[in-house]
């Protein structure tokens, strides 16, 4: 936008503000998307919304408004009674401009439902030029760096970001419903723990004291229900510096939730239900199109077995090499490379990195996966029959992991020896592992209940059911290396030239 446009309606809106012109609030009587569902004929309809198309015709002016909900026409004409809402509003009134408007329905000779305004009344002023209509914003950087255009030019977005309301809200209400309560826990720890995860660090300056930003708020939940708090959820922002795909992110929002008396499979058929319950609030069928793919939600899902599945897909049989250096070998020896640096990781995260490269993209159809080793789950109960398995599954559509869940380990004794084999895996240069926790040691040998636990990432589950090729596009604002470009100006005139 050039400097001359920006100070004429900054100097426009400088008048509009000394004459005190500008509202300060508006009664509405309707969202624009009620108004957009009303019939002709409709009177003393009142709403309020942003000017994002405007045409003049004669003594007669049609425009669009808009709001998240949805736009609908209006209609402004030049009559003798008073000519002057005619007047004042093609004087005063700017596409990117925030009015109120007052009137009646009618249908157009086109057939378009249009509110006829009979009094209005401008709400604030729009400095910048908002993208050419009938292009949007095209330019991927320019959608994550200037989201509030994103969303105000890209039906698109809009529609990902009200199907992401409306899951938070289904899941939240389902959680609710079921006896679950809603709680916060720490941002800022002393130590990283919930899960197997590079953190960010960061210093506490008052306290003079090296924190963590959360990876998980795993432990503090289950801290939560020895508590006595028998079922407790929260939809937490966490942070783990790793690194960037398309379906990964640094920081994201995960549902994690934790039930007392319970276990895997009865947690499993617990997510069996919430998932389908939440397909259909959003869908309204359990048959949806996801990717290109064609899933199917209803029937029962298979359950699959982990080293049986790795087995089958690559050869590799993990039971038979366990450790880290045969395991290692095994991989080079068949020629698979993974997407981590093999001579970094620890058996564990080895393993977890072969399923991804092998297995995990051919898993399309909803499916559960089970019987994970116990060295990839360090808080998770050891299976009773098999010990050298843990009581864990995954939840799988369209080869993406949707949700974690498991047994929780509820025995002091066997939590710290994992912790001290954790440990020692960091200190083999496996910087994923988890440190000892003695705080949440300490809960635990205080006593807690038989606890399952459930993880699901908001963000990912979002991309999935949007049919997003990037998880950025299900993020409000992503996070995005700084722009040395100075101004946001400076970007969108390079978008509309």
């Amino acid at each position: 936008m050039s400097d001359n446009i920006f100070e004429l309606k900054k100097t426009k809106f400088l008048e509009q503000r000394e004459k005190g012109n500008l509202g300060d609030h508006y009664n509405k009587t309707h969202t624009i998307a009620e108004v957009a569902a009303l019939t002709e004929g409709t009177k003393d309809v009142s709403t309020a919304g942003r000017v994002v198309a405007m045409r003049t015709m004669g003594k007669i002016l049609f425009a669009h408004i808009y709001d998240f909900s949805g736009k609908v026409q209006i209609c402004v004409r030049k009559t003798e009674e008073a000519p002057e809402v005619f007047e004042e509003f093609t004087n005063h009134v700017s596409i990117g401009d925030f009015v109120g408007v007052q009137g009646e329905m009618f249908v157009t000779k086109t057939g378009e439902l249009t509110l006829r305004v009979a009094n209005w009344k401008l709400l604030n002023k729009c400095l910048r030029t908002l993208p050419e209509k009938y292009h949007g914003i095209e330019d991927i950087e320019t959608r994550y760096r200037q989201r509030y255009l994103d969303i105000i030019m890209n039906n698109e977005s809009r529609e990902v970001f009200a199907k992401r309301f409306q899951v938070v809200k289904a899941l939240r209400r389902y959680l609710e419903d079921n006896g679950y309560n809603e709680v916060e826990t720490p941002i800022l720890q002393t130590t990283p723990s919930g899960a197997l995860a590079r953190p960010f660090f960061t210093h506490h300056n008052a306290l003079d004291i090296e924190y963590v930003l959360r990876i998980a708020p795993e432990t503090y939940l289950k801290r939560l229900i020895g508590a006595g708090i028998d079922k407790v959820f929260e939809f937490a922002r966490c942070f783990r510096n790793e690194g960037i795909s398309a379906t990964h992110l640094q920081d994201f929002t995960m549902l994690e939730f934790y039930a007392s008396y319970s276990n895997s499979d009865l947690m499993r058929k617990f997510v069996e239900g919430m998932m389908r319950n939440l397909i259909e609030k959003i869908f309204g069928t359990v048959k949806v199109t996801l990717g290109g793919n064609e899933i199917d939600f209803s029937g029962d899902w298979p359950v699959l077995e982990y080293s049986d599945l790795i087995l089958k897909d690559c050869g590799i049989d993990i039971k038979k090499w366990n450790t880290k250096e045969s395991l290692a070998k095994e991989i080079k020896a068949k020629n698979i490379r993974l997407d981590d640096d093999i001579n970094t990781l620890g058996w564990a995260n080895m393993v977890d990195s072969l399923y991804k490269k092998v297995s995990r993209p051919k898993l399309i159809q909803p499916c559960f996966l089970v019987k994970y080793p116990v060295e990839m789950a360090p808080l998770a109960r050891r299976n009773a029959k098999e010990p050298e398995y843990v009581d864990f599954f995954q939840f799988l559509v369209n080869g993406v992991e949707l949700v974690k869940a498991y047994s929780e380990l509820v025995d002091p004794i066997d939590q710290r020896e994992r912790f001290e084999e954790q440990m020692h895996a960091r200190e083999h240069g496996d910087d994923e592992a988890m440190p000892l926790d003695e705080d949440y040691l300490a809960s635990m040998e205080h006593g807690f209940p038989p606890i399952a636990g459930v993880g699901i990432g908001i963000d990912r589950l979002t991309m999935i059911l949007c049919g997003c090729d990037n998880i950025k596009d299900t993020i409000l604002f992503p996070l995005l290396r700084p722009t040395t470009q100075g101004t946001p100006e400076s970007e969108n005139s390079k978008e509309t030239k």
